[in-house]
């Protein structure tokens, strides 16, 4: 029997949440989309497509999103390197980790340690922290004047 075009639509639901799921927990190991669609059953193709259309972004850039998010934690802590942050969190190229890190959040890593060591631990609360300085892609940062 065949599914009604909603039926697919809210079972393509819940496999790409399943992604997503997996995404966040597993983002510090080694994941790409071919594995993550065969996961769930769908091409690499569709799962992108889909993926982009319900949550904004391809698969693999809300990974490096996590990713960066996570390092983010990492560098304000203080303790680890950020070669030693890039390779704790998942990224296999210091290089590309760079790029994705700066972009998101709009400066290099190290300059991202440095200016969290100076501002000192007691500024926010950890869980506050968080959400303040969640990465946010320049694209989706509002225009100068828009408060």
């Amino acid at each position: 029997m065949a599914r009604s075009a909603h039926d697919q639509h809210l079972h393509d639901l819940v496999l790409l949440r399943r992604v997503r799921d997996r995404i966040d927990r597993e983002h510090a190991r080694p994941l790409d989309v071919t594995a993550l669609a065969a996961g769930v059953g769908m091409s690499a193709g569709h799962l992108s497509r889909r993926f982009a259309e319900t949550f904004g972004e391809p698969p693999y850039r809300y990974l490096m999103t996590r990713r960066v998010e996570r390092a983010m934690a990492l560098l304000r802590r203080g303790d680890l390197s950020v070669t030693e942050v890039c390779f704790a969190v998942g990224a296999s190229s210091l290089g590309t980790f760079t790029t994705r890190f700066t972009e998101l959040v709009g400066m290099p890593p190290g300059e991202y340690r440095r200016r969290a060591r100076t501002a000192g631990a007691a500024e926010l609360p950890s869980c506050v922290t968080k959400q303040v300085r969640r990465p946010i892609r320049n694209r989706e940062a509002s225009p100068p004047g828009d408060a």
